[in-house]
């Protein structure tokens, strides 16, 4: 049997009749605790002894599939959930690090995630080297000269670089380092870093994986022993995913490969039409060859994503202008809808920063950070034509 495609992945993979109730659709279980007929059986499961649930803080049948589903597109082992994307990114970071241990990652990266490298993991003891995202061969000497962990996301947001995974995922295993990848771009449709040496990938699942943009939730997948420690220390802290949550997840996964295959081909034209726009100074997207990092995206990519950012001549200014004038894009802070979403990055993926913060992470203030959604390619092109026509 061929391997199956990314529409019958996202549909089949976990997917199973419910036994009891005969079921196409998984049923949404959302009471707080489980009960058993005896402690005998209770203190099995609680000892992790025998299979079940105790609490819902700790697991629950819905939020287990959301989990499981995730996993296996991504061709990981294990999975845990959580309330958002940050709660997915950090809870990770604080049940793999220690004080005194050396993290290194790239300054382009999600304002929030670059805030806990550059503000809050350094104030708990936690050295943390934010390097040139371009500088492959730094990232290595620096990877190499001692790390116990390698932060990495591609494509970055809202740049639109891409890092070569493999690459650097084994320069980080040469010194026993663990790489975490942020996958929240390119979807595994697109890339599946634990196959290109990753061990931990997460997602801001309130993104692409959710796509509706009415789920807030993020996701943790990798090998079964670090996702073991993440979720222990998840539990614990209580930042996991509600079941009513995991269930519209669940949902909106069986159109994930349909969805961002339909977004990787818009995103591409919208990215050419762009580019030869005479008051549009420069597109960041991974599928044009004038891209930097063209060639390493074609290698490692199955599609290049519905994300890219582009400036406008006549900076901050004409992006209000542009921005304002979109007929067919929210003005609002998520990405990877069915709807297409536009904003700058000081409203968006770098509000947190300031303006100097955001000049020294390299995020121009005439940029405008554009996610695809469904619409038809040739709306979207004449909505941004007659909008860069009012500047």
């Amino acid at each position: 049997m061929t391997t199956p495609g990314p529409s019958t992945k996202s549909v089949h993979l976990t997917e199973e009749v419910d036994p009891t109730t005969r079921s196409v659709v998984p049923p949404i279980v959302a009471n707080s605790a489980f009960a058993y007929p005896d402690v005998a059986s209770w203190r099995a499961v609680a000892l992790g002894e025998a299979e079940g649930h105790i609490y819902a803080r700790n697991s629950n049948p819905t939020t287990d599939h959301f989990e499981a589903k995730v996993a296996a597109l991504e061709e990981a082992e294990a999975g845990t959930s959580f309330g958002t994307g940050m709660a997915a990114i950090f809870t990770t970071l604080q049940a793999l690090l220690r004080p005194g241990d050396r993290v290194v990652t790239v300054k382009d990266t999600y304002g929030g995630t670059y805030l806990l490298f550059t503000e809050i993991l350094p104030a708990w003891g936690v050295e943390c080297d934010v390097l040139d995202t371009d500088d492959h061969e730094a990232i290595e000497e620096q990877v190499r000269a001692g790390c116990d962990l390698l932060y990495l996301e591609s494509p970055t947001n809202p740049t639109c670089k891409v890092l070569d995974l493999q690459r650097l995922a084994g320069a980080a295993a040469e010194v026993g380092a663990v790489t975490v990848v942020d996958n929240t771009f390119a979807t595994p449709i697109n890339t599946r870093p634990v196959t290109l040496g990753a061990d931990v990938v997460l997602h801001s699942a309130s993104k692409f994986l959710g796509g509706h943009g009415d789920v807030l939730g993020g996701v943790a997948v990798g090998s079964k022993a670090l996702v073991e420690r993440i979720y222990g220390l998840r539990e614990i802290i209580g930042t996991g995913m509600d079941p009513q949550v995991a269930a519209l997840m669940l949902r909106s996964l069986k159109t994930l490969g349909l969805r961002v295959e339909r977004q990787n081909e818009t995103a591409l034209a919208v990215a050419q039409h762009l580019a030869t726009h005479p008051k549009v100074t420069a597109v960041n997207y991974p599928g044009l060859p004038t891209h930097p990092h063209h060639d390493v995206a074609t290698r490692q990519m199955d599609g290049f994503g519905g994300m890219l950012s582009f400036a406008v001549e006549g900076g901050f200014p004409a992006v209000e202008t542009v921005l304002g004038n979109l007929r067919y894009a929210y003005l609002a802070a998520n990405l990877g809808q069915v709807e297409t979403i536009a904003g700058p990055p000081a409203t968006t993926s770098h509000v947190e920063l300031t303006d100097d913060e955001r000049a020294i992470a390299g995020i121009p203030e005439g940029l405008v950070r554009y996610s695809v959604g469904i619409e038809d390619a040739a709306d979207l092109l004449a909505d941004l034509d007659q909008a860069l026509a009012a500047v």
